[in-house]
């Protein structure tokens, strides 16, 4: 059993496994119908394999990466059976994630060089966000850590009213204001609160909208100044939560969302409901920022610490 299969429970990788099934079992389905009386890889199996990766959500740029590198390893091995073809896949999907993900974590972690640690959470309205707040701040107490949750998402009422009822349900204290108060100013009480109660992590949602990019981007800008009047190099992360089972419009936000600040981390919820589970490749990928955390169903400790080596497992095997 290998150092990964050890940090990594017998009960998290059956979690991945059933959330990733819909993905592997179409994925599977359009790879058995491109190596169907095939007995090695040649151009024609290269062809189909490229169109299977682009329907998976994979990206096209991410894929013609792939099968570029598949190109050259059957070029160097002159003759590769169609039977070592998920094997190379595997391997070159390992070696593409390798760049940005660490690939051996399991357990939810903070740097120990910040108290408190600061966390900015953006993403668009509906992807999760405030869930993956909620499911955090649970993971992050069972650690033993000290939590305190902000919600900087003044835009909707409702948003407020949802961190709330995930701050009650999972017992830690929330910092908030009334809808249109400025988000910036529930920041800097936030964080203030967080240092006199010595806490270890903060979180602090913020309004998903992205119609008006300039607005997002000034709005972002005055939280991340009006924190570090507190908390010197605050926010220490910035998460962007996307939704897995929207695909290709998963790009666009991660596109949008990376010119409107500078995210250090990616969250990619609702993986279990789709097929879509090669979204997580090619965004790591082409955007070159490490996927931290995936969603892999509803349950409170349904959200894992995304592990490179387990999440291709889990797809290919």
């Amino acid at each position: 059993m290998s150092f990964f299969k050890n940090i990594f429970s017998k009960e998290k990788k059956e979690t991945l496994d059933k959330g990733l099934e819909k993905t592997k079992t179409s994925f599977f389905s359009k790879l058995s119908k491109v190596v169907a009386g095939k007995s090695k890889v040649d151009d024609d199996v290269l062809d189909h394999l490229e169109e299977v990766l682009v329907a998976s959500d994979v990206g096209v740029a991410t894929t013609l990466k792939i099968i570029k590198r598949i190109e050259e390893r059957v070029a160097k091995d002159k003759y590769v059976g169609t039977e070592a073809l998920n094997e190379l896949l595997h391997e070159e999907i390992v070696g593409l994630l390798s760049k940005t993900n660490l690939g051996n974590e399991s357990e939810f972690t903070i740097p120990t060089n910040n108290k408190p640690h600061v966390i900015m959470v953006v993403g668009v309205n509906g992807v999760g966000k405030t869930t993956t707040i909620g499911k955090l701040a649970s993971q992050f107490k069972k650690q033993g850590l000290k939590v305190v949750l902000g919600a900087a998402d003044t835009f909707r009422a409702a948003a407020i009213d949802q961190l709330q009822i995930w701050a009650d349900r999972t017992d830690v204290p929330i910092v908030r204001q009334e809808m249109g108060s400025d988000p910036a100013s529930v920041a800097f009480d936030t964080l203030t609160s967080a240092v006199t109660q010595g806490a270890d992590v903060v979180i602090i949602d913020t309004a998903g909208r992205l119609h008006n990019k300039v607005n997002l981007m000034n709005e972002l800008t005055k939280i991340k100044r009006v924190m570090q009047k507190v908390v010197a190099d605050a926010p220490h992360e910035v998460l962007l939560v996307l939704d897995g089972s929207t695909g290709q419009n998963a790009f666009e936000q991660a596109k949008q969302f990376t010119k409107a600040t500078e995210v250090t981390s990616l969250a990619v919820t609702k993986l279990d409901g789709t097929a879509k589970g090669g979204v997580v490749i090619g965004i790591s990928d082409q955007f070159q920022i490490p996927v931290k955390y995936i969603g892999v169903g509803e349950g409170i400790d349904d959200l894992q610490v995304f592990n490179k080596h387990e999440f291709v497992d889990s797809f290919f095997k």
